[in-house]
């Protein structure tokens, strides 16, 4: 047995609940729709210049937009109104990711059949529950934001800042608005935080740490100054293709010139397959297996080594063979040396295989940072379940062609098995292997595609 690796499969963990919430969605049919139309929600603020000079340039982003817990309790609350006005009383003033991951965590937890409209969260379930919220250094507009206020006049200071500039803040209101009261933390890994959050959390449930647990990605806000340090590094599209912003994250293609910025937050419920048969849950999926590892080394640039390696502890704790893979969702971001070596990873470990298929969801939701790992798994589970991979709608010149890339349509596939990557900055690689149950079939999910009808 290797480092970390066991020598039998992990117990499967039952996925009861997939939410999501961004600009192509906040309801699962719904972002699954759009992912395999291939609709991106990537687009240049309102009023940018699409000929403006390096300088001072205003990037492209994949934005949710104006986002008040008022709003999206009207939507999806409308027959809860104590609930309602829980939200608002709690996240309604709390900055953008505590705002929105109380809702999708209401939204899950209601999808799981756990928080029915009009009913509290039995006090037995809310003590079973765990809670993982994953990012750090969540709400950096909100410190600029703040900071820059202070500057200008201090005495304008709200004392609430003392909590709302803190990821823990994300905790408390998740906990407070849902009742869930066993354990919960905060679990930090830069872009692979989504994905090691719901690896954790399956290792909980698989270990009997806790009967269940609520994992949750908030949208994760960078300042200006954030986001011009990412441009400057490189790893940002900025400049090509301008006027067409959609067209600028390009994962795994030739011209592909760095990632774009989303704002999107997920979570999933993760229960024993047993417990939530009992219960009467349907089971969306199963987490089968996952791995995690370091690259040893501090730095932005990505190693193949510490890629390779997370993937096969992956397959190796769900117990399967290379070849048992059906569908990868890359980390595809669509910079230059990470995609050429996230694509040298996958040949090493999958080989060239025509049956299988790959993809990147990046262009459609953009990169949405901490949370990039479970709103992509929210899209590997929506995939999984159509019987279909939705498209790289970007992609006009392949990387390399030994590569099983979906092409620019979405594809019916058989798909039971798939893998799913975070690579982060910080040499740190997650990889989570997702399965449908052996009962399930496709979903039946409407597309305007006409490759689905």
């Amino acid at each position: 047995m290797s480092a970390g690796v066991p020598d039998r499969p992990v117990p499967a963990v039952a996925v009861t609940a997939a939410a999501v919430l961004g600009p192509l969605g906040d309801r699962l049919a719904d972002f699954t729709a759009a992912l395999l139309a291939g609709r991106s929600a990537v687009t240049l603020p309102a009023g940018a210049d699409p000929s403006g000079t390096p300088d001072g340039m205003v990037l492209p982003v994949a934005a949710l937009g104006p986002f008040g817990v008022a709003e999206w309790a009207e939507r999806h609350l409308p027959d809860d109104p104590e609930r309602a006005a829980l939200l608002r009383r709690v996240a309604g003033r709390a900055a953008l990711p505590a705002r929105t991951a109380a809702c999708v965590a209401l939204r899950a937890l209601a999808d799981a059949g756990l928080a029915p409209p009009g009913r509290a969260v039995e006090p037995a379930v809310a003590g079973d529950t765990a809670l993982l919220v994953a990012g750090s250094n969540l709400a950096l507009a909100h410190q600029a934001d703040t900071v820059l206020g202070h500057q200008r006049a201090p005495g304008r200071l709200r004392a609430s800042y003392a909590l709302t500039h803190l990821d823990v803040d994300v905790v408390g209101a998740v906990s407070e608005v849902t009742g869930v009261r066993s354990e919960g933390w905060a679990v930090g890994g830069a872009s692979a935080s989504g994905s090691i959050a719901l690896l954790q959390g399956a290792r909980m449930v698989a270990a009997g740490w806790a009967e269940r647990v609520l994992v949750v990605a908030p949208v994760a806000e960078l300042s200006p100054v954030e986001a011009e340090a990412f441009r400057r590094t490189g790893a940002m599209a900025y400049e090509a293709l301008r006027a067409e912003p959609a067209r600028m994250c390009r994962p795994f293609d030739r011209d592909r010139q760095g990632f774009v910025r989303g704002e999107g937050a997920a979570a999933v419920v993760l229960e024993r397959p047993a417990a939530a048969r009992a219960r009467g849950a349907e089971i969306l999926a199963e987490v089968a297996g996952y791995g995690q590892r370091l690259d040893a080394r501090r730095g932005t640039e990505p190693d193949s080594g510490g890629q390779v390696a997370a993937m096969r502890a992956a397959l190796a704790s769900a117990g399967l063979a290379a070849d048992q893979v059906d569908y990868v969702n890359a980390h595809g971001t669509g910079s230059v040396l990470g995609d050429r070596t996230e694509a040298d990873s996958l040949l090493e470990v999958f080989g060239a295989r025509p049956s299988l298929r790959i993809n990147s969801t990046k262009p459609l939701t953009g990169h949405c940072l901490s949370a990039a790992g479970l709103v992509e798994a929210v899209a590997v589970i929506a995939q999984l379940r159509a019987g279909a991979c939705h498209p790289n709608p970007n992609l006009a010149r392949p990387l390399d062609p030994r590569l099983p890339l979906v092409g620019t349509r979405a594809e019916r596939h058989p798909l039971r098995t798939a893998l799913t990557n975070s690579f982060a900055f910080g040499g740190i690689n997650a990889s989570v292997v997702l399965r449908l149950p052996e009962a399930a079939g496709p979903a039946a999910v409407p597309s305007p595609d006409p490759v689905l009808s």
